[in-house]
């Protein structure tokens, strides 16, 4: 069979099918939506009235109070919580029987791996959009431009994410032990990006864990693509050199998981 016609069985429609079948079952399951788009909100409403009357913002722009601040933050901490919720799933295919009969089927692994990440970026991106329309209330003015650099900014950083959480998730057996590495590592990585509070500017372990944090460039291209050029996020990385790095973390992370599936794959094979 030549090959242009075998690329269609073999890659795009298993990617395609598999994709499907994530946001089904997302939908399916209303607490997952729930869970992954209510808790995010209530930490910024609590966290952002709390420390709102006692929180300084040197390095913010002028005027911006700090639940305006936090905002772009509980962006990426949706983002990060759908990713979450979105990876599980590889735990309970493996429990269910699922994955290894996708894994002995005629098709690409790296239609197995893009397929999560495609699922669980669709959906982070449609939550964290949802939470968008809410900029209004604190004063943030959306316009065109910037929901196109919004949506730029969540497609690289919700595929990024999704990718560590299917890193994540794919040597575990336990559903626990996924929400027990959740705790320890991946909602430090948010505390640690400037999301919670400005990045400090000496040069101490603290500031470099957040110059190698790949969520500070998220958090970062969010904040570039919501106030461009303002002053006030003058001392961030550039909206590029943002996505830049975003991007390069998403294909390390697909490149790595499509190597583990591949391992996994000639195991059960």
């Amino acid at each position: 069979m030549p090959a242009m016609d075998s690329a269609p069985a073999y890659f795009l429609l298993p990617t395609l099918s598999l994709w499907k079948r994530e946001i089904v079952r997302f939908l399916r399951q209303r607490n997952r939506i729930v869970g992954a788009l209510a808790t995010p909100l209530v930490f910024w409403l609590l966290i952002g009235s709390g420390l709102g009357p006692s929180f300084r913002l040197p390095s913010a722009p002028q005027g911006m109070r700090y639940i305006e601040y936090f905002f772009p933050g509980t962006l990426i901490l949706i983002m990060l919580f759908t990713a979450i919720f979105s990876t599980i799933s590889v735990i309970e295919d493996r429990r269910e029987g699922f994955l290894q009969s996708v894994l002995v089927a005629p098709i690409s692994p790296g239609s197995i791996v893009l397929s999560k990440l495609l699922g669980g970026c669709s959906l982070a991106v449609l939550q964290a959009a949802i939470f968008v329309l809410l900029a209004p209330t604190i004063g943030i003015h959306l316009s065109v431009p910037i929901f196109l650099r919004l949506f730029a900014a969540f497609c690289v950083v919700g595929l990024g994410l999704t990718g560590l959480g299917f890193l994540i998730a794919w040597p575990m057996d336990s559903t626990q032990g996924f929400h027990a590495i959740m705790n320890v590592f991946l909602v430090p990585l948010w505390l640690m990006s400037g999301a919670l509070f400005p990045t400090p500017r000496s040069s101490g372990w603290m500031y470099w864990i957040v110059r190698f944090n790949p969520v500070t460039y998220g958090v970062a291209a969010v904040r570039r693509a919501l106030y461009a050029n303002d002053p006030g996020v003058a001392d961030l990385p550039s909206f590029a050199f943002s996505m830049g790095a975003s991007g390069l973390f998403a294909l390390i992370m697909f490149a790595l998981a499509f190597a583990m599936v591949c391992r996994r794959r000639k195991v059960t094979g």
